[in-house]
């Protein structure tokens, strides 16, 4: 028989794409279904390990990827929001999560993968509602997924009968070392555990590979999909570093352990496929789920060694802002609302000191091109945001009380900064994704624009230290400075934007590096609008626009 190498290859890397999607598809659509709170999820439910796994599982589930979970927990580390130890439980919980999408592909819809994709399709494009189309996505994942597979094993068929193709499946289910190289190296390449574990339910389904080859390189998998965090953590805060450290320890331990024990577990699962009456992909689903179950139950114990173990291993200290609140106590608002207001002004100029050292982290970033002063950056406005929100709720629970006059006039003045100091966090952000941009394009700005942006940084920083500084004790004369600065900053923003444009003309600077430029100082000069807000709020009035 002719072998059509082309269809092969255009079958079942079509395949593979379009299973891809619809896993990306699928999982797209089920977050957003459940309302973009994955962070929350992983935030609140992370108090002790076992909160922290169901935690992972759900995630996982939700997004199906359990590397889209741990580049998020890398995130959260990175940010200060979540410890090493609650990251560990969350990891644990991701690679449980993660077994869902076997188990769908056990299901065997593969006939019905068409009018599932055309269900899901029709949703989407006739339906105006966000919440049904996002269930639409969700569907047309689904079929997506089913018919990536069905294109897969439609390619992978006629291998069968190429002896070459036969030969490694026997050496596979011979050498069981070669099925989990083979396992992890094709996870590292495509990125994705549920593609390996699919192409691997198909070859098992069409009786190209029996289970003895089949299990090497589904724990192979397991340590293959480990690359997507270390990747994430490149170039990221210390804890980040560690927590994909530990995906990779974690994941590494529990294949080396279930590879000594391959022969029992083998015929563990031969033994459930016969008593259960289970079909092949089922049965590759199963082996799957009792392996990360059973490897999370096993080293749920020993999180504290992890932690130890991957400490010392990257050495360094951790950078977290410990951003719990500490002056947010409910029983004031209750027993003295006063008191209560003098403890939110505590956290509100804390979070405006986290503003001015992120804002500082951004003038470095500038200059050097330094990751670690992004990263830095970005950590402090996550910072800031979860700290908006913690304040805000606060504030709002303290409004329903009986508030004197003079303290209801605090109140609203506190709210204010909070929106203000939240808003410069949104700006510098904005800056670093701007300079991030700038790096990746290489584009280059003259020594003119260099020199400029410096000052404009420099005068923007003082202007926000100084309107924190009076917020502490309603000091008037440092508000009136501010009002000073951010008059030189209007007045900078101008000059600098004429000067570009003179640069334009002559052809000195390019239109790209010349849009990033103007989009800096435009940023900056928001910022000192900001800090001008929090210095009027402590003048008691709004400063005239000719004035400033």
């Amino acid at each position: 028989m002719e072998l059509d190498v082309m269809s092969i290859v255009f079958e079942f890397f079509g395949g593979l794409g379009i299973f891809l999607l619809g896993i990306k598809f699928m999982g797209d659509g089920l977050q957003k279904s459940a309302g973009d709170r994955l962070k929350d999820i992983l935030d609140k439910f992370t108090s002790n390990p076992i909160l922290g796994v169901i935690a992972g599982m759900i995630v996982s589930v939700l997004i199906q990827s359990s590397s889209g979970t741990t580049v998020l927990t890398v995130g959260l580390v990175s940010a200060g929001f979540m410890t090493l130890k609650q990251s560990i439980g969350v990891i644990m919980g991701a690679n449980i999560g993660t077994t869902i999408t076997a188990f769908i592909i056990g299901i065997k819809l593969e006939n019905y993968a068409l009018p599932i994709l055309a269900v899901g399709a029709l949703i989407i494009f006739f339906f105006k509602n966000q919440k049904i189309v996002n269930i639409g996505e969700a569907i047309f994942g689904f079929g997506a997924l089913f018919f990536g597979l069905k294109l897969m094993g439609d390619g992978l068929a006629p291998l069968q009968d190429v002896q070459a193709f036969h030969d490694l499946m026997v050496d596979m289910s011979d050498k069981s070392i070669l099925g989990f190289l083979v396992g992890m190296i094709f996870t590292f390449i495509v990125q994705s555990s549920s593609a390996t574990i699919g192409i691997l339910q198909n070859l098992f389904g069409q009786g190209a590979i029996d289970l003895d080859g089949a299990l090497p390189v589904l724990f192979g998998n397991n340590v293959g999909t480990t690359i997507t965090a270390v990747l994430a953590s490149i170039g990221a805060a210390v804890a980040a570093r560690r927590a994909a450290l530990t995906h990779v320890i974690f994941n590494i331990i529990g294949s080396v352990i279930i590879m000594i024990l391959l022969v029992p577990y083998t015929n563990l699962i031969a033994a459930i496929q016969n008593a259960l009456g289970l079909n092949a992909e089922m049965t590759i689903a199963f082996a799957h789920g009792i392996f990360n179950i059973a490897n999370t139950l096993l080293l749920l114990p020993f999180i504290g060694v992890l932690a130890f173990i991957v400490t010392k291993l990257v050495p360094g200290e951790e950078s977290s802002l410990g951003i719990e609140p500490t002056h947010l106590d409910p029983i004031f608002i209750q027993q003295s609302p006063s008191v209560a207001l003098d403890q939110a002004k505590e956290e509100v100029v804390q979070m405006g000191k986290y503003a001015l050292r992120g804002l500082e982290e951004a003038a470095l970033f500038s200059t050097t091109h330094d990751t670690t002063h992004a990263n830095n950056a970005l950590q402090f406005e996550n910072t800031i945001n979860r700290m908006d929100q913690e304040i805000t709720d606060y504030l709002i629970d303290l409004a329903a009380t009986q508030l004197s006059e003079s303290d209801s006039e605090k109140h609203s003045a506190l709210l204010d900064s909070v929106r203000d100091i939240e808003r410069i966090g949104d700006h510098f952000e904005n800056v670093i994704e701007l300079i991030q941009f700038k790096v990746s394009n290489k584009t280059v700005l003259t020594d003119q624009a260099k020199e400029d942006l410096k000052e404009m940084f420099e005068i923007t920083t003082k202007a926000v230290d100084l309107a924190i500084q009076s917020l502490v004790n309603r000091d008037r004369q440092k508000a009136l400075k501010v009002v000073e600065y951010e008059t030189q900053i209007d007045q900078m923003e101008k000059t600098f934007r004429k000067k570009h444009i003179i640069r334009l003309n002559e052809g000195i600077c390019s239109p790209n590096s010349g849009m990033i430029y103007v989009d800096i100082i435009s940023n900056l000069e928001r910022i000192g609008d900001h800090a001008l807000n929090i210095a009027e709020e402590v003048i008691g009035e709004k400063i005239p626009e000719a004035i400033h």
